[in-house]
């Protein structure tokens, strides 16, 4: 936590007993506990605000591709698609070409 240590805790500890004296420190500790505790709390709170934000704004991106691809196919072009061309019919009354036969 922060890069402190049990030796620098323990220095903290002393210099807040020679300044606040020992009436009043666990008050003074309890308070900031709870100074501490509500300081989590809100960041969480932001912090799952944010998040949810965020997964609205990306479901509602997914709702809307989805909703393009079902009227619009695929995600390919938004226009009416053009249907293939009918194959053009066998010509049985073409004349056949016979191969070449080499001469000799």
């Amino acid at each position: 936590m922060f890069g402190i240590g049990m030796p620098e805790l323990l220095v903290i500890a002393v210099i807040a007993l020679l300044v606040v004296g020992p009436k009043k420190l666990p008050d003074i500790a309890k308070a900031l506990g709870k100074g501490l505790s509500e300081f989590r709390k809100v960041t969480e709170s932001a912090t799952d605000t944010i998040k949810e934000t965020l997964r609205t704004d990306e479901l509602k991106k997914d709702v809307n591709d989805l909703k393009d691809s079902l009227l619009y196919g695929k995600g390919e072009e938004k226009e009416a698609p053009v249907p293939p061309a009918a194959p053009a019919p066998a010509d049985d009354n073409a004349p056949k070409t016979a191969d070449p036969k080499p001469q000799a």
